[in-house]
């Protein structure tokens, strides 16, 4: 069963309460170009899951038909219990390496890149984690935990994960030891000295008392959220890639052969010596830490976040039919989304250029909905085939209705 296929009008009604409580507090944990930034990172690394999550499922299928030392029932409860917690523990080692090792920060510094800390930060994920993580969980395979009973413990994992990111639940009591709470999980994304590289774990913070990496919420020492080197950017693309190209970058400048290589797996950091000394990194001083904002004019913001809206109906139309879908059809929607997505991201940055981009996505409308039958992405029917194309003209004189009441803003960015 797809949990998170379901959860996911869940957690839009939950980011609604949350920005009510917010209201009702007179506090203000939410900006629309970070939470449009944190959600078109969650689009993509879903529609990007779609094409790639073959790549742990297979991996996973394989270990558990070749390396398996027993096969364990699957209509047992205490197989579900146990995979429940094992897998946890497996995520506590993927996530403590993820901090620790570079090539795999590349991937997770995307979900610690928002400066903001709220329910909609939950869902600003990786789209590159698949290359690497299927590893941390092949002691499941060799365990016997069934392929079915793997996929939904991991889903469950991740359920569990989405209510701790928020700022309106105080300490637990007791459940702060045993459990991943808000509280200690607000420090996981800290910048703070005290508390960076701390709190792993997924559901049970019991791994982080037993591995020495635990560290308690401080109310003397005020979580900074965000990353040490700012992503500085609401481009979805540039999040996911941000990282990487600073170790390509780095690793193209070293001087020795083996520094070049030996980046990609040394400590989160860690720079060959003579790229350190010739190109260092200027980190912002904390006491001096501003967020990362962009002066938007508010009917911009209101166009943006109606248009992303339309990236959230054809992400959840893939999700839904993902299994009846063709990989034409998935590659074709990824393609629409990450283009889309990328275009939003640079509006929102204020870019000279964003007039001209957004024209040309909406040019490319009538070649996705001319593509989408032929790639098999809703049927070949002339009665659905009509409604695209009505649905398209109403899209677009929308659109440029939009586009005209934000005609002097976006004039002066391209002038």
């Amino acid at each position: 069963m797809n949990f998170i296929l379901y959860a996911v009008p869940f957690f839009f009604v939950l980011i609604a309460v949350e920005l009510l409580a917010d209201r009702w507090r007179g506090v203000s944990h939410y900006r629309l170009a970070d939470v449009i930034n944190s959600l078109s990172t969650g689009v993509l690394s879903t529609t990007t899951g779609l094409l790639t999550k073959g790549v742990g499922l297979v991996t996973y299928a394989f270990a558990l038909k070749h390396l398996a030392v027993i096969q364990l029932p699957v209509d047992r409860a205490w197989v579900w219990v146990f995979a429940f917690v094992l897998y946890d523990l497996c995520y506590y080692w993927l996530h403590r390496m993820g901090h620790e090792r570079n090539i795999l920060w590349a991937a997770h510094s995307v979900h610690h890149q928002s400066e903001d800390y709220n329910l909609s930060t939950a869902l600003r994920q990786t789209s590159t984690g698949f290359v690497l993580s299927w590893i941390f969980y092949i002691p499941l395979a060799v365990l016997g935990v069934p392929l079915a009973v793997f996929v939904s413990v991991a889903a469950l994992n991740l359920l569990y994960q989405f209510w701790v990111h928020t700022q309106h639940i105080p300490k637990l009591g007791w459940l702060e030891w045993c459990f991943v709470t808000p509280s200690n999980h607000r420090a996981h994304h800290a910048q703070n000295p005290l508390y960076m590289d701390r709190n792993y774990g997924g559901v049970f913070i019991i791994w982080d008392r037993l591995f020495g990496t635990f560290q308690e919420e401080d109310e003397d020492e005020p979580v900074i959220f965000g990353v040490t080197t700012p992503l500085a950017s609401w481009n979805p693309l540039w999040a996911n890639l941000q990282f990487y190209v600073q170790l390509w970058a780095d690793a193209r400048r070293a001087g020795r052969w083996q520094d070049k290589l030996r980046i990609w797996f040394m400590p989160t950091g860690w720079r060959p010596v003579d790229v350190a000394a010739k190109y260092p990194l200027n980190k912002p001083d904390l006491g001096a830490f501003r967020k990362f904002e962009v002066p938007l004019d508010r009917r911009q913001q209101v166009y943006v976040a109606l248009q992303f809206c339309v990236y959230i109906a054809l992400g959840s139309y893939l999700m839904n039919l993902e299994n009846s879908l063709p990989t034409a059809a998935l590659i074709l929607g990824w393609g629409a989304v990450a283009f889309g997505l990328f275009v939003l991201g640079m509006t929102l940055e204020n870019r000279p250029w964003a007039l001209r981009l957004e024209l040309l996505r909406l040019a490319s409308s009538p070649l996705l909905v001319w593509l989408a039958p032929l790639a098999g992405l809703w049927p070949n029917d002339a009665a659905i085939s009509q409604g695209a194309w009505l649905g398209l003209l109403s899209y677009s004189l929308l659109s440029g209705i939009g586009l005209y009441c934000c005609s002097n803003r976006f004039t002066r960015l391209a002038s």
